[in-house]
């Protein structure tokens, strides 16, 4: 066997990240599930696993094969603004990066006096803890040569509760390479942020319930169906909004001062068919950010959806 050959051999590897969100919501008159409302998290499980060759981490630092979400939010280092919070509530994005962070606008949706359901977002700051709407963390992960690799067949979002209300067809989830340094650069690379896009993936985008069906029709026009469905590319908030737009008109056609056209640059089946190309990992440690989240800018982010209890879990691989 040749030393390339080992080498490769050696270095397969898989990550699985598991997160398990059991999401209570209470029921709505709005879209985006922002009325006095809040998503409950009645528990939130963090697994990260590496193997054969590949090291990860929390902080650059202490390097394991499990990382779990106590590790997370024990990590300690400048700049560090690992978030997972207690609470969650819908957020948008137009996947924009800012100083190696992504933009995350709250959206409250309220009555005008014709009618209309009209919108408004703020900007949100990512903050280290258990406060904010949405999940974000660091990974490092750590190989000896530059290694493709995937996001395999086997990642997913998923309802785990006793009925499927369409929740988990609205999540999405976001990366962002910060950058590669030496194996022994620890300081410099737990505090990069050279981050300037996003890599946004999409699963379940094939499949809608009927209330979503319904919804996209009457609030954005648009026509979809339950089942084999096509891409829908949606309008994310790209700035901040402080005079009601109609919900009707909250997209990038009608408001490009506002909004941007997304299409994520992963997008998966209900089940999917194969993996898909993920990033390709220098020799060193590279520092990863993640965002997850649910969309209020989706079709499916609409209020029957409410009472769901939804699971994130992806995996990543060499590619062969």
């Amino acid at each position: 066997m040749s030393k390339n050959t080992k080498r490769k051999g050696n270095l397969k590897y898989s990550i699985l990240l598991l997160l398990l969100l059991a999401i209570l919501l209470i029921t709505s008159t709005y879209a985006w599930f922002t009325a006095n409302q809040t998503v409950k998290v009645s528990s939130l499980d963090v697994n990260v696993e590496a193997k054969n060759g590949l090291q990860i981490s929390a902080d650059a630092k202490n390097w394991k094969t499990i990382l779990q979400k106590q590790d997370i939010l024990d990590a300690v280092y400048t700049s560090n603004t690992n978030q997972i919070p207690d609470v969650l509530e819908p957020v948008s994005t137009a996947g924009d990066v800012k100083g190696g962070l992504m933009n995350m606008f709250y959206g409250t949706v309220a009555s005008s006096e014709d009618g209309d359901q009209t919108l408004t977002a703020t900007k949100e700051t990512d903050t280290k803890g258990t406060e904010g709407r949405y999940i974000t963390f660091d990974m490092f992960l750590k190989v000896d040569t530059e290694t493709e690799i995937e996001l395999t067949s086997n990642s997913n979002v998923i309802y785990t509760g006793m009925q499927d209300k369409g929740l988990q067809n609205a999540a999405r989830v976001a990366f962002i390479n910060e950058g590669t340094k030496g194996s022994t650069e620890t300081s410099a690379i737990q505090q990069a942020l050279e981050g300037v896009s996003s890599m946004i993936w999409e699963p379940n985008y094939d499949v809608h319930t009927q209330e979503a069906v319904t919804y996209a029709k009457q609030t954005y026009n648009i026509d979809t169906q339950t089942t084999g469905a096509e891409q829908i590319d949606y309008s994310g908030v790209s700035a901040q909004i402080d005079e009601g737009i109609k919900l009707s008109e909250a997209n990038a056609t009608d408001n490009g001062t506002f909004f941007k056209d997304v299409t994520p640059a992963i997008s998966t089946k209900k089940t999917p068919e194969g993996n898909s190309t993920f990033m390709t990992l220098r020799a060193g440690i590279t520092k990863v950010k993640v965002y997850m989240w649910v969309e209020g800018q989706d079709v499916d982010c609409e209020n029957s959806a409410s009472g769901s209890d939804i699971s994130f879990s992806f995996e990543l691989s060499i590619k062969e």
